[in-house]
């Protein structure tokens, strides 16, 4: 499907019931409820007992297995999942294409209870990612369960990044982040790590039209306790996707779009067939770097009878209130920040600059808003 055809789409297939960060299993459920009870299917439960969907669609030879939600509160690509199937569900020949060659099983949220808290790992506090190796979590004998008995010619492992990282050392953000995970601890370019690392070039030429130089790629320092390096070491080309920041997009409902755009993607040329040997184009895209802070203030004096001009540095804190995420602003820094870049720069030009409660800036300080020259400037995305 052409870009502009696709972008024209995307405001209809947008599922409405899923908005914003904070997606639970209520939040899909709603939209579930739309769809053939055909597809859906309760694969496990997770430690407190909600239960964990699968969706399968699709009747080709290949079979894709993709997961998301591992960690609770990385949502953006639940909603772009859900986005896609919305696609496939219109009986559209693009669409129908990929089904006819493809067989999906989609789990939309792995971990249930980490979304509930909006928390990175489940009810015992254990990382569902690290886990790949003692499976001591029901979640995560859910999923190995899952890909033991659909033995899938494909895994995406679906992520969510902080605000953080940056392309390569430029000032542009990581907008997405793809990894071909390693299988051994010399990072062997095996056959299966070239497929998965051909497949993200292809992902990544599509995405430059929208986001030119906003793609990287995570270091393969391998851990076979991760997810990703586990299914990679039994041969399975895997992918790992990581939604990050476009520029004010804090409820990454842009990134969404993106993300939905390189599924497709990655689908389509597994549809068509694409070029194992174009992998060391992947080689090419610039690795992460963590650069960024959400805002910076620059040029600040922290006392009334200093010489001193320092910079701020004020990192988002995402919290849970009363059914939604709140962006609490925390002063993480507070040196010369040459080397960082921020989403949003203030140059407060050597003039005064205070907390909220008239007080001096302080690291680990939570500001709505900080006083420069008595006069308020908002700190809220």
């Amino acid at each position: 499907m052409e870009l502009e055809q696709l972008k024209s789409l995307f405001s209809l297939l947008k599922v409405s019931e899923l908005f914003g960060r904070y997606i639970t299993n209520y939040n899909i459920e709603k939209y579930l409820n739309t769809i053939p009870k055909s597809m859906i299917s309760i694969i496990g439960y997770s430690v407190e007992k909600r239960p964990i969907y699968s969706l399968r669609i699709g009747h080709g030879s290949k079979k894709i297995l993709m997961w998301s939600q591992m960690h609770g509160n990385e949502s953006t690509t639940t909603k772009a999942l859900m986005d896609c199937v919305n696609l496939f569900l219109t009986n559209n020949k693009y669409p129908n294409t990929i089904l006819e060659s493809c067989t999906l099983q989609i789990i939309p949220i792995l971990n249930p209870d980490g979304a509930e808290r909006y928390s990175r790992f489940n009810a015992n506090n254990v990382d569902l990612n690290r886990d790949a190796q003692e499976l001591s979590q029901p979640e995560s004998k859910v999923l190995r369960k899952v890909f033991n008995d659909f033995k899938p010619h494909y895994c995406f492992n679906l992520h969510g990044q902080r605000t953080i990282y940056n392309v390569g050392k430029t000032n542009k953000s990581s907008v997405l982040s793809f990894l071909s995970p390693s299988q051994n601890i010399q990072r062997s370019l095996t056959p299966n790590r070239k497929a998965a690392m051909a497949l993200i070039a292809e992902m990544s030429k599509a995405l430059q039209e929208i986001i030119p130089n906003g793609v990287a790629r995570y270091d393969d320092g391998f851990n076979l306790n991760c997810v990703g390096d586990t299914f990679q070491s039994l041969n399975v080309p895997t992918i790992l996707f990581e939604a990050g920041h476009y520029p004010e997009d804090y409820n990454r409902e842009k990134v969404r779009f993106l993300m939905v755009l390189a599924i497709l993607k990655a689908l389509e040329s597994i549809t068509s067939g694409f070029s194992v040997s174009d992998y060391q184009d992947y080689l090419t895209i610039p690795e992460n770097s963590k650069q960024f802070y959400d805002i910076i203030i620059r040029n600040a004096k922290l006392k009334e009878d200093s010489i001193k001009i320092t910079d701020i540095g004020i990192q988002y804190e995402e919290r849970l209130v009363d059914d939604g995420i709140e962006f609490i602003p925390k002063i993480e820094a507070v040196k010369k920040l040459n080397n960082f870049y921020g989403h949003k720069e203030i140059n407060a030009e050597c003039k005064l600059v205070k907390s909220q409660f008239n007080t001096t800036v302080k690291v680990t300080n939570e500001n709505d808003f900080v006083l420069i020259n008595n006069e308020k400037i908002s700190l809220k995305p």
